[in-house]
């Protein structure tokens, strides 16, 4: 299993693509060139996950996310988004929640993550996530944290996928803007932490 999660961490780090059509990168150096450069160190499978406290919305409620006091109810998909309602994202949230019971099924639980603000969230969350899982703000801070930052002055989220444990570290990274393998990866990530236990 080891080998699994190395493999695509590898695959996941190199690529990057655009949350919908009109915001596509034309080819790969120019998706790197729209991610601000980040300060912090990039974060590696088996690192600690860092903590987020923010404002989330599940089922169109707000709510207070605390990253560690959700993951002492196992483990956590952890994904992050350019914005709501534009075209990938809605794709990727609309996929998300068709598995959502299969990731619970497997103890793992949901969470989209853009900066957008709380009442674009919570209407992204019963609309587009249908009320499945939840979905919070990702704030400059932790945009850094996690080296997710994207568009000219990296204050968006690219399009990364996490899988974090219940001992609070990172198992799986997949990071590509093209929304199409991120649940399918995740789901796979998730299976395979199962297994391990």
């Amino acid at each position: 299993m080891r080998n699994f999660f190395s493999a695509i961490s590898i695959i996941s780090i190199m690529t990057l693509a655009a949350c919908g059509p009109n915001q596509e990168p034309k080819n790969e150096n120019s998706a790197m060139l729209q991610k601000k450069p980040q300060e912090n160190v990039i974060l590696k499978i088996g690192d600690n996950a860092p903590n987020i406290i923010t404002k989330g919305a599940l089922a169109g409620n707000e709510f207070e996310l605390n990253l560690h006091e959700k993951l002492q109810k196992g483990p956590l998909v952890l994904y992050f988004f350019p914005k709501v309602f534009t075209p990938g994202c809605t794709a990727e949230a609309h996929e998300f929640a068709e598995q959502t019971e299969e990731f619970k099924k497997l103890g793992a639980d949901i969470i989209g993550m853009s900066s957008d603000d709380i009442e674009g969230q919570k209407k992204f969350s019963k609309e587009e996530c249908r009320d499945k899982f939840a979905v919070a703000i990702a704030t400059p801070e932790t945009i850094k944290a996690y080296n997710v930052g994207f568009g000219p002055t990296g204050d968006r989220s690219n399009r990364t996928s996490f899988v974090i444990g219940q001992d609070g570290k990172i198992k799986f990274i997949y990071s590509n803007l093209d929304y199409k393998n991120h649940v399918k990866l995740t789901l796979e990530a998730v299976k395979a932490l199962k297994e391990q236990k």
